[in-house]
């Protein structure tokens, strides 16, 4: 497997959860970090964190709100200036809402499809251009298996996903020839924040995979040899 030691890897949601499980394995593994995420203290606390674990690795961090695309802008120039090339994208924010078709406002149906597709697409396109000059680079998307098994009362977030992964399968065709990697990764429930907050673990986060191990997939499908790549992977507790 190649090392990723030295590359730059571009963490959204990065504050907490997923998010922060994945800037942590990869600061183990030497790869410098570019954290965008909304809340600032979140990632206050995540800087200093790796300043004290992992000294050598390279820190940079801007707030900003992905389903807004001047704040996109505004916040990966800023990670641009003080980091440089971004070498890794790893498209983690997200929100989501369950309720009865019905019962979900028509702007909360609109928040959860301008952050989980659009909130990707305006990040990707930000950093897209370099990569492609390059002919070089990983984009990883995060969906759900909620994408392929929608429930009674995820129609606004399945449909984020479904859409999430759609959009990684046509931009994982489009980009491959250029030596770049785009990979769309479904896990099932996570005790994440978001998934403890909306009661997904049943009160016990214990008994679901932890951020941790999906952490491990990402770290291991970058040390790939750069000829082969994931395409798509679900991750699944054994026994939830």
């Amino acid at each position: 497997m190649e090392s990723i030691k030295g590359k730059t890897a571009l963490i959204t949601g990065a504050g907490k959860g997923l998010g922060k499980a994945i800037a942590l394995a990869l600061a183990e593994e030497g790869v410098n970090l570019a954290l965008l995420s909304r809340t600032e203290k979140d990632l206050t606390e995540l800087a200093g964190q790796l300043a004290e674990s992992h000294p050598g690795v390279k820190v940079a961090y801007a707030a900003a709100d992905v389903s807004d695309l001047q704040s996109v802008k505004a916040g990966i120039a800023k990670l641009k200036e003080e980091i440089g090339q971004i070498d890794i994208l790893v498209n983690n924010a997200g929100i989501g809402k369950f309720g009865k078709f019905l019962e979900l406002e028509v702007e909360e149906w609109e928040q959860i499809i301008q952050t989980n597709v659009l909130g990707a697409y305006y990040v990707i396109r930000e950093i897209l251009p370099q990569m492609l000059e390059r002919q070089s680079g990983d984009i990883i998307n995060i969906s759900s298996t909620a994408a392929n098994s929608p429930g009674a009362v995820t129609s606004a977030y399945s449909a984020s996903k479904a859409a999430l992964s759609a959009m990684s399968a046509a931009l994982m065709q489009e980009v491959r020839k250029s030596n770049i990697r785009v990979s769309n990764y479904s896990p099932s429930t996570t005790a994440s924040d978001m998934a403890i907050a909306l009661n997904l673990t049943d009160g016990n986060p214990e008994k679901v995979q932890q951020p941790e191990d999906f952490a491990e997939l990402v770290v291991a499908h970058l040390k790939l040899n750069r000829r082969t790549f994931v395409k798509e992977a679900g991750l699944w507790s054994t026994n939830p």
